[in-house]
């Protein structure tokens, strides 16, 4: 099966460009380009220029400056829906992969919900809601749905890259499995819970198609200023008629027109749309699916982040810390009694045990021949190992005192367990022969970098909140430990409901991530809500974002790409706005130097003749497009600095390089042109 995570698609792709060289010339359709008015305009402009210059041709006029400027007119609207038409390339050349990964399978729709060997064979196609099927060892999976029975291995590479296999099984947070993933062992009967057409992966391929893109209130708030700007600027141009009729200057059309062009915002409006597309894309290859553009926007303005404790800010299991003996026992005896009474427990903790006496003593020891096994049981809370007469237990704090029949502890032994308890990790005591010996550390392991990470965001002016289903004191340690701003102790669906409702009712923006039945309400209510593949179906259908990889550190780099797009889109806008104001030194002066040889000193480029520079000025306007279109795609690098620091980061780069740029290009161009005998 194709993986998705496999497939990268380089910004030159050869295929992507041939393609998108088509569908610049099927997106000049008026009826589509409208929606872009700074390049509808420029359309209309061109289609006018391109009129004047074949007339001139026909009847004879001067009609090498006309079609000169009609020209690069065309090119200027060709290179725009260029730039949207690769982006969409991309996530064209992603659909496909997708498509590879589904299948026209045959399905086992149950005869008989009682009795799971009564199947009839099926297309996959005509499975509806509701329905069940057998899925065995070796099947691919028909449609979405979410398992009722068994327990089974299965490979989602098809969907998620990672060629792991997963266990899926009916209830809790496992439950529910996705088109075109194969069972790899086992069974399991499934109720389909999406109709032919309505899968996951359908879904995934018009997302990333673009199919369903809409833009976003900040894109389109944008789209208002850039349309409000060239109305501006069309009456400004149009009363330059009647000035230089007043001051005897003759002002053509093209002319006219090439001024316009180039003092409304073009490059912007150009690369807008692809800059909303490419933002999608990059969220995919990270593996996370946008339903909507609007939440890759909005992650880009977060400033509250939920987390959940376990397995995002710590590993997710309790793991062996420290061992603390009771006095007149030695360090040696507690690690040795530790491993004989873990032999046994073949639990996640009782595997951290062996590995911590393993790497910070530095021996293992194997059970005797004799030895009898005691795994853990949670009706006696204690495991261990029986051998010659020879007992070693580990447990819970009160069940190893009631084992060996101690009713007062050493205060050494007290002031250890009070110490673990109050640091929010857990106590377990062990004995020997019924002698009490020491104390183990457990704890949920903080994860080594979560802290630097969470010193980022803060820097970014994003507020981090740990929910946890722990007590106040455990998660109160936990959080200091990770240095998360604020914690949601014995949270409920309610609570985290209602923790982000205030903070939205605060003007916040809020954003977090789940994979539970339960955090579907929450995940409806963030601003931004991640769901992980791997939990269930009401998840992945309550939040507007799906982590394919199902990994919660990974709503930390969602919020990234999202602030790289308002990057991205800030600083184009900047550096359009910008490299405007130098077309002006090149333009305004050739056009009113013969009537007013005082704005000569305009020239501050020195450049050859009035037609020259009006050219030059119109080219270079094309050009910038072409040359942004890779940074519009792979985006504006993005650092977590405050605020402040990013607009003068802005300004100094895109703001005083938008106005210097134009000024080298349009000389060089001139020098060029001039050097050709182009006038």
């Amino acid at each position: 099966m194709s993986s998705v995570k496999a497939e990268t698609f380089s910004l030159f792709d050869r295929a992507i460009l041939l393609r998108a060289s088509t569908d610049a010339f099927v997106k000049l359709n008026p009826a589509q380009l409208v929606r872009n008015p700074v390049i509808f305009v420029t359309e209309v402009v061109a289609i006018l220029v391109s009129f004047l210059g074949l007339r001139d041709l026909v009847t004879g006029g001067a009609w090498g400056f006309s079609i000169s400027i009609a020209i690069w007119l065309w090119l200027t609207v060709l290179f725009a829906t260029f730039a949207e038409a690769v982006a969409e390339g991309r996530g064209r050349a992603r659909a496909e992969s997708l498509r590879r990964a589904r299948s026209d399978t045959l399905a086992k729709r149950l005869t008989d919900v009682r009795d799971r060997s009564r199947t009839e064979n099926v297309s996959a196609t005509t499975l509806a809601v509701g329905d069940l099927v057998l899925v065995e060892a070796g099947d691919i999976m028909p449609s979405d749905g979410e398992v009722m029975a068994g327990v089974a291995s299965v490979n989602e590479s098809a969907v998620t890259g990672e060629s792991a296999p997963v266990i899926r099984e009916s209830g809790g947070d496992r439950s529910a499995v996705t088109a075109g993933t194969q069972v790899v062992s086992d069974w399991l009967v499934v109720r389909i819970t999406a109709a032919a057409g309505s899968t996951f992966i359908d879904r995934m391929i018009k997302l990333v198609e673009g199919a369903e893109r809409r833009k976003t209130p900040n894109e389109i708030a944008l789209n208002i200023l850039l349309a409000g700007l060239t109305l501006i600027f069309l009456i400004a141009v149009v009363t330059l008629v009647g000035l230089a009729h007043y001051s005897g200057t003759n002002l053509s059309v093209p002319v006219l027109a090439a001024l316009l062009v180039t003092l409304i915002p073009t490059t912007i409006g150009g690369l807008l749309s692809a800059i909303g597309i490419a933002g999608m894309d990059r969220l995919v290859r990270f593996n996370v699916v946008a339903t909507s553009g609007r939440a890759v926007e909005a992650a880009g303005d977060v400033d509250t982040l939920l987390l959940d404790k376990t397995g995002t800010i710590t590993f997710g299991n309790r793991m062996a810390a420290s061992l603390t003996p009771v006095p007149g026992v030695t360090d040696r005896a507690l690690a040795e009694a530790a491993v004989y009474a873990s032999l046994g427990d073949e639990t996640p903790e009782g595997r951290s045990i062996l590995g911590f006496v393993r790497d910070r003593q530095g021996f293992t020891l194997d059970a005797p021949s004799d030895a009898t096994l005691i795994a853990f049981s949670a009706e006696t809370r204690l495991s261990g190992l029986d051998s010659a007469g020879r007992q070693w237990r580990k447990g819970a704090v009160d069940a190893v005192l009631t084992l060996t029949g101690t009713t007062t502890p050493p205060a050494a032994f007290t002031q250890a367990v009070d110490r673990i308890a109050s640091a929010g990790g857990t106590p377990l005591a062990v004995s020997e022969n019924g002698r009490l010996l020491g104390v183990i550390e457990l704890k949920d392991i903080v994860k080594p970098d979560i802290r630097a990470r969470f010193a980022e965001l803060r820097a970014m002016g994003i507020r981090t909140v740990m929910i946890t289903g722990d007590n106040r004191v455990t998660a109160a340690a936990i959080a200091t430990e990770a240095g998360v701003d604020d914690f949601v102790a014995q949270a409920t669906p309610t609570d985290k409901l209602a923790y982000i409702r205030a903070a939205q009712a605060e003007g916040r923006l809020v954003a977090m991530c789940g994979d539970g039945t339960n955090d579907a309400p929450a995940l409806a209510q963030a601003d931004v809500g991640v769901a992980m593949q791997t939990g269930t179906q009401a998840a992945r259908e309550a939040g507007n974002m799906v982590d394919l990889d199902s990994d919660p550190t990974k709503l930390i780099e969602i919020v990234e790409i999202g602030k790289q797009l308002l990057i991205t889109r800030g600083s184009l806008t900047t550096f359009s706005i910008a490299n405007d104001v130098s077309k002006y030194f090149a333009i305004l002066p050739a056009i009113f130097v013969a009537t007013y040889p005082g704005l000569g000193v305009l020239n501050i480029m020195r450049l050859q003749s009035p037609h020259s520079a009006i050219l030059s000025a119109v080219i270079f306007n094309a050009l910038i497009i072409v040359a942004l279109v890779p940074l519009a795609l792979r985006g504006v690098g993005f650092k977590p600095v405050s605020a402040s620091a990013m607009l003068r980061r802005n300004l100094l780069i895109y703001g005083l390089g938008g106005i210097v740029a134009p000024f080298i290009g349009i000389k060089v161009i001139d020098v060029i042109i001039s050097a050709i005998g182009v006038h």
